[in-house]
């Protein structure tokens, strides 16, 4: 049996959206995260998938507390980080830390990398000064920059060694989750590669859990033991990475997959191509979100929410025609 270090349970996140009235109470809500469940297992990393607007980002900063969620728990090591105050928090954070999509926009540019790295260290009051400073030295190399490094600022890097320091930063305090938000999508393709490498690196000598949230898909399937498939603010999807990517039961994660370039110009691959657009998360469709899209969708889809249920072995799928298809 595997540890589960992280037990996300019906979490949501809907913000109001006021009328323009000063004072007035806001009479409809953006329903970014909307019932979301899933667990995660000590020392895996679990994929994070779906269109731009899903609530990918948004269930990260729940997760965090970042942004405190309109319902759901998010028990951490046994813990509920949902009903924790500010201080109790701040204590949970040595142990979840994020590493954000934009590598520049997450460094202070008035700091040199040895602060922005000792900062964390500064907050929680750890270690005296010369052993924060071997700190800094020792993250430095083990992210593969140098000593001299220190005393530079981050404009003085590229877009992969400020992610780097990113990766520094987000170690520094050693966590034992790690959530990556889009943290390789600004970047080339030959350094998104070493920076992948250095996260599966990274995983194995500190014994690491990962949340991998991207768009990209071979990439998702590179780095992940398990995907999760979001629409719409919800999991529809939810397996080993083998069984998403060679036999995915949601038509939503057929069509992903379908998109995905070929490997080879010989490789006979049909895309699937959704009719009409992402419906909006302030008027979600009843029913599966997913009906209005989907060409297999019966009565029973338009009126009953499927629920994420155990399709076979730990696959998990919230589809009424799951097996079927």
């Amino acid at each position: 049996m595997r540890e589960t270090i992280l037990q996300v349970q019906d979490l949501k996140k809907h913000f109001p959206v006021k009328d323009g009235m000063l004072f007035s109470k806001p009479s409809r809500f953006v329903k970014a995260v909307d019932g979301v469940s899933f667990d995660v297992f000590k020392g895996e990393t679990l994929g994070i998938v779906g269109e731009s607007g899903c609530g990918k980002s948004t269930m990260a900063r729940l997760i965090t507390q970042l942004i405190r969620p309109t319902a759901g728990s998010v028990l951490f090591k046994g813990k509920d980080l949902v009903t924790l105050s500010e201080q109790e928090m701040k204590k949970e954070r040595k142990s979840i830390q994020m590493i954000f999509q934009n590598p520049y926009a997450s460094l202070d540019p008035r700091k040199t990398v040895e602060q922005l790295i000792m900062e964390p260290l500064l907050i929680h009051g750890v270690g005296t000064k010369l052993e924060q400073k071997k700190r800094v030295k020792e993250l430095l190399e083990v992210v593969g920059l140098s000593e001299y490094h220190a005393q530079r600022y981050p404009h003085e890097f590229s877009g992969g060694q400020r992610q780097r320091i990113n990766i520094a930063r987000a170690l520094t305090l050693n966590p034992d989750l790690v959530i990556c938000d889009e943290s390789v999508s600004a970047l080339d393709v030959s350094i998104q590669a070493q920076v992948i490498n250095l996260l599966k690196d990274l995983q194995s000598q500190f014994q690491l859990t990962y949340m991998f949230i991207s768009h990209d898909l071979n990439v998702v399937r590179y780095i992940s033991d398990r995907i999760a498939v979001m629409y719409l603010g919800r999991v529809v999807e939810l397996g080993t990475y083998e069984e998403i990517y060679r036999s995915p039961q949601h038509p939503y994660t057929r069509a992903l997959l379908s998109a995905v370039p070929k490997e080879s110009p010989f490789e006979e691959k049909q895309q699937i191509i959704l009719s009409g657009d992402v419906p909006s998360p302030m008027n979600p469709p009843s029913g599966c979100h997913f009906h209005k899209r989907c060409p297999y969708a019966t009565e029973a889809c338009k009126t009953d929410s499927p629920v994420l249920r155990d399709y076979q072995n730990g696959h998990m799928v919230a589809c009424h025609l799951a097996g079927e298809i």
